[in-house]
Parts: C-alpha cells; sequence; structure tokens
C-alpha cells in the first residue's frame, strides 16, 4: 500500500538542480487523531518542535493563507513564510510550499499524507511526507536530502509521540475486535 500511496499522492517533478524524496513513519494512533494535527496549517508548533512560534495571514485554513514561522535555534534559519497550497479533510492531504524566510529551502514544497492502518491489532496511521528543493550552492543533491530527511523524520517523530499522547489520554488505544465466524 505505501507505493500506491507514493505513486497517488507524492509524484513531484524534480528539476536537474533539486532533489525530491519521501519519509513514511507508522504511528500508534487513530487517523483521526494524527490529521487533527498535521491539518492545522495554523498550529505547527503542537508537533513541529523546531518551531517557537507562528502567525497566519489570512483565514488560517482556506488554500493560499500565509504562516510566518519563528524558528529556533539550532537550525541555519530563523523565520520562514509558508502558503497552504492544499488542505483536503476527506483524503487527509496537505500541501505547503516555503515562498519567504531566511534559510536555503528555496522552492520547497511538501505533500502530507495520512491513511489509517492497523499495528498490533490497535487503530493505527501510516504518515506520508514527500517534498522537492532546490539544491543550494555548495551543497551536493544526498546532503540536501539528508538535511530535508532529518528535519521530517524529527517532525515525523514528534508527531507519533503527541498523536500516541492523546490516543492514550482519550483512551483510543484498545485492540481491534476481530468478527470470528
Amino acid at each position: 500500500m505505501e507505493s500506491h500511496y507514493i505513486q497517488r499522492y507524492h509524484s513531484h517533478n524534480p528539476t536537474d538542480n533539486q532533489c525530491s524524496s519521501a519519509v513514511l513513519k507508522h504511528i500508534k494512533a487513530p487517523v483521526h487523531l494524527v490529521w487533527s494535527l498535521v491539518r492545522r496549517f495554523d498550529r505547527p508548533q503542537r508537533y513541529k518542535p523546531f518551531v517557537s512560534r507562528c502567525v497566519v495571514r489570512g483565514d488560517g485554513l482556506g488554500i493560499g493563507s500565509l504562516r510566518e514561522v519563528d524558528v529556533k535555534s539550532g537550525l541555519p534559519a530563523t523565520t520562514s513564510t509558508e502558503r497552504l497550497e492544499l488542505l483536503d479533510d476527506e483524503e487527509h492531504i496537505l500541501g505547503v510550499k516555503i515562498v519567504g524566510g531566511d534559510h536555503r529551502l528555496r522552492n520547497y514544497s511538501s505533500i502530507i499524507t495520512v491513511h489509517p492502518e492497523v499495528i498490533d491489532g490497535r487503530p493505527g496511521t501510516l504518515v506520508i511526507e514527500s517534498f522537492v528543493v532546490d539544491v543550494p550552492e555548495g551543497n551536493t543533491k544526498e546532503e540536501t536530502c539528508f538535511f530535508v530527511h532529518s528535519l521530517i523524520n524529527c517532525n515525523l517523530k514528534s508527531l507519533a509521540d503527541v498523536s500516541l499522547r492523546m490516543a492514550v489520554l482519550q483512551d483510543e488505544v484498545e485492540p481491534i475486535h476481530q468478527c470470528r465466524v
């Protein structure tokens, strides 16, 4: 199923000076909890550990809305301006494009999809985040992809941790009961 989702939702067409990839994370929490965090374009700091503050221009969740993100120290950036490109609550798809800021991620665009699955007999979620970005001058495609992968992996690990805590608090970690014939 993973390759089906990647092929369907995560096809980017990188140019010669861009890199593109996808990162997957299996989360032991129901899809509706995970999606409730991912879909909030106006509140990325709920699960993204490098975001210290977010101010939204526009209605916050409408296509074309902009957010100004302040980045915590430790990364080679302090701000990022991002536009909401896609938000589909039925298919669980969020698309974001970076349109400004003081960082080296030029022409960065990402798609996050959230898919229900069963993990150890319990409701779980497969999250896939793919991206395309320019390779900065002085870097290789491999270095750029490694850097972006590291950021996404950190964000998705945090998403898993927050989602699991929410599931435990809401008592939503019960096994799925199978019907026997």
